[in-house]
């Protein structure tokens, strides 16, 4: 299916479900539907993670409808488009809100998610797995956000562990400035020093600023560089740092888009490391990313990637947690029911969210080889 025509008709799905919202109950539970509530960036920045993301979810849900649904009831996702603006992540929510749906599911940015939280801070409505990972989101004061990403602070950590391996302790950090940047800026810094990194730079990537910038950073001698940005930031500057003889290793984080940037780069990325948070999205070993490789051809998407397995593995754990609710599906069962989730393993991924709002731990660093290729 054209991948056009695919995301216009999830749009024409979510605006229908709109127009029948006066028909929902209150809580998104009727006789025959569960509806789930989706504020995502489908066009514009941040577009090339959030689309593959909801791509990913809709292709389990729509796995589960096809096989009768969770217990009887089919799983509706309401998808709206935000266009990665916060005010319209904010107003999207208040309309699912409106609408009555059983939980929010699947928002892109730490800046959307920061802006939509407080319509839901005081209430029973959770949001479940988003594509977010400021560290803040994980305190008491988001108790009804259940992440299975952790946060920032986690890659950094892993980051400066390798760093240190390769004897590489000073570290430079380019940074977009876009909210998303901003949040995992903010944890690289904190937790990077607080692990003995010698943060000898920081310089932001903005307009047509970059070879400036990394001039500035390579000014400082630095062994290892950072670089936090959106695919497209990020390959121009590590463009720049090896036409500019750096030579040393270069770091992403996972909002920078391994697969992404691994495209934009080609062999100029050779030995440039990504973090990702899930399995390698072509490592058919692990069951879940087989299952999903299938239904992507189905749908005739192309090749996953890993915001692709996001999204899939989100969907199916949400709704691993829906078939265990044995009685009539509730916000507060929801939540409890999430909270039963100890040691899942979701196709081999593992999720537990015994005691812990973050159910998953895992960061592993991903190469890009000489042949403009992912490798672990």
């Amino acid at each position: 299916m054209n991948f056009i025509v695919w995301v216009a008709r999830g749009a024409m799905v979510a605006a229908i479900a709109l127009a029948g919202a006066g028909a929902r109950a209150e809580d998104g539970v009727t006789k025959n539907s569960i509806v789930i509530g989706q504020s995502v960036v489908l066009a514009g920045p941040g577009s090339s993670l959030g689309v593959p993301f909801h791509q990913g979810a809709k292709m389990y849900f729509d796995r589960v409808n096809a096989g009768g649904g969770v217990n009887g009831r089919k799983i509706e996702l309401v998808t709206i488009d935000d266009n990665g603006k916060p005010a319209t992540t904010a107003l999207n929510t208040k309309k699912l809100i409106e609408q009555g749906v059983l939980c929010l599911f699947g928002f892109y940015g730490s800046p959307q998610v920061t802006a939509a939280y407080p319509l839901i801070k005081d209430t029973d409505l959770m949001l479940f797995a988003p594509m977010s990972a400021a560290d803040e989101f994980r305190g008491a004061m988001y108790s009804n956000l259940y992440s299975i990403r952790p946060g920032y602070s986690e890659e950094a950590a892993a980051i400066t562990r390798h760093s240190e391996t390769l004897g590489a302790r000073k570290l430079a950090i380019l940074h977009g400035t876009d909210g998303e940047s901003m949040a995992a800026l903010e944890s690289a810094q904190r937790t990077m020093t607080s692990m003995g990194a010698n943060l000898v730079a920081n310089q932001p990537l903005a307009g047509g600023s970059i070879a400036n910038s990394v001039d500035k950073a390579m000014a400082a001698k630095p062994e290892s560089v950072l670089v936090v940005a959106d695919s497209n930031g990020a390959a121009n500057a590590v463009r720049d740092l090896r036409a500019k003889g750096f030579r040393g290793p270069i770091y992403g984080f996972s909002n920078t888009g391994e697969s992404l940037l691994a495209e934009e780069l080609g062999p100029a990325g050779a030995g440039v490391v990504v973090v990702r948070v899930v399995p390698k999205s072509d490592n058919a070993k692990v069951a879940v990313v087989r299952e999903l490789q299938a239904d992507a051809a189905a749908a005739k998407l192309g090749k996953p990637n890993v915001y692709m397995l996001e999204g899939y593995i989100a969907a199916r754990v949400l709704t691993e947690a829906l078939r265990r609710i044995t009685r009539e599906p509730t916000r507060a069962r929801l939540k409890k029911s999430i909270e039963t989730l100890d040691d899942l393993s979701v196709g081999g991924f593992r999720v537990h969210f015994a005691d812990d709002r973050t159910g998953s731990k895992l960061v592993e660093l991903s190469l890009i080889d000489s042949q403009g290729k992912v490798r672990e």
